[in-house]
């Protein structure tokens, strides 16, 4: 049995959340230990939330930086189901053609020239990183490789976050201005933890939950219920999160036909959605408040629970690898690493051009 089935076979399903793995600290400890890395893991993920009433710009708000206050602010702010539906129409691969329908610019890129886009990319939601989000990917991939987790979950590491190259098609006033990252950023629908559209936003679930009530579909009678638009345990993918880059990505390895499995495809389509695999908010743990399952179980079906393991699997690795003392960029990349890697987009049918 390979390394992450055993793990994920650990895992016990009379859990209180019938997703946890009774081995996570380990796991944890053994990922901070095998990278090198001295950060203790409550620094990881660090928010505040210091009440105030939704329009609150206080700088630093329980040590977060203001760059991740106003990011969440916008994404509660904007992101309703009208703003996913028009996303999900610009950024849809179901004309078989590599464009975004609403843009002029179409293209075919490799992987390698997608990375060049993306080396000066910051992402202005990540309270633990302020460096080129390229350094994020290659810890990540690098991270999984060194626990010798399977070669797909290895590229999925290295892929994970590269639908932020929307910026290229996108705009501020869309949330997808890729070329700033301070709080006046506009990154609102690319990056951060993502959530349901279409139901109540979870205030036990999510960091900065006084911006919830920015949200207009919060008005709405059609939305602002548990159930919301959806049907009792309808199932993951009849649900529809706030847009970012995961779904982009999904969407556009599915339109190349890859063959990274569909525990892989998971983990890239729902890595940011914090408030379902995760179990508390972080504000509430702060508080030392009961930990307790993440949010929309009643949505889910019984096999959605077999699913959220890898995803939570693959969401240790995407945290606490986490190192701005780490080297892996510029020449260690080009010399030593890609040629591993081009090996394995090759293997999974990424190798050539592809649509975005």
């Amino acid at each position: 049995m390979a390394r992450a089935e055993s793990v994920i076979a650990s895992i016990r399903p009379d859990d209180d959340d019938a997703t946890m793995d009774p081995n996570d600290d380990a796991i944890v400890r053994s990922i901070l230990e095998t990278n090198s890395i001295a950060k203790p893991v409550e620094g990881f993920r660090s928010y505040g939330d210091g009440g105030g009433d939704g329009g609150d710009d206080g700088d630093g708000d329980g040590g977060t930086p203001k760059r991740v206050l106003m990011h969440y602010r916008d994404m509660r702010t904007y992101q309703t189901v009208e703003f996913h539906d028009r996303m999900a129409t610009k950024y849809s691969f179901e004309n078989g053609k590599y464009r975004c329908v609403l843009c002029e610019v179409m293209r075919l890129m490799t992987i390698e020239e997608a990375f060049v886009e993306l080396e000066d990319y910051v992402d202005a939601s990540d309270p633990d990183m302020d460096l080129p989000n390229l350094l994020h990917l290659l810890q990540t991939a690098e991270g999984i490789r060194k626990s010798n987790h399977p070669d797909w979950f290895q590229l999925v590491g290295l892929l994970h976050d590269m639908g932020k190259i929307m910026f290229l098609w996108g705009n501020a006033n869309d949330g997808q201005d890729g070329y700033a990252s301070d709080e006046n950023s506009k990154q609102w629908a690319l990056g951060g933890d993502t959530f349901v559209v279409g139901c109540r936003i979870p205030d036990e679930a999510v960091v900065l939950p006084r911006y919830n009530r920015l949200n207009p579909d919060m008005a709405d009678s059609r939305y602002n219920t548990d159930y919301g638009m959806y049907e009792p345990n309808c199932g993951l993918d009849a649900l529809k999160f706030s847009w970012g880059h995961d779904e982009y990505m999904y969407r556009m390895l599915v339109a190349n036909d890859c063959l990274i499995p569909r525990e892989g495809l998971d983990m890239i389509r729902y890595h940011s959605a914090y408030p379902w695999h995760d179990r508390a908010s972080p504000f509430l743990i702060s508080f030392s408040l009961p930990r307790r399952r993440g949010a929309y179980r009643h949505l889910m079906k019984p096999e959605d629970y077999d699913r959220i393991k890898w995803v939570k699997l693959f969401n240790k690795f995407d945290l606490y690898t986490k190192d701005e003392g780490n080297e892996l960029r510029g020449e260690k990349m080009q010399e030593e690493l890609w040629p591993y890697y081009k090996g394995l987009l090759d293997k999974y049918g990424l190798g050539g051009k592809l649509k975005w």
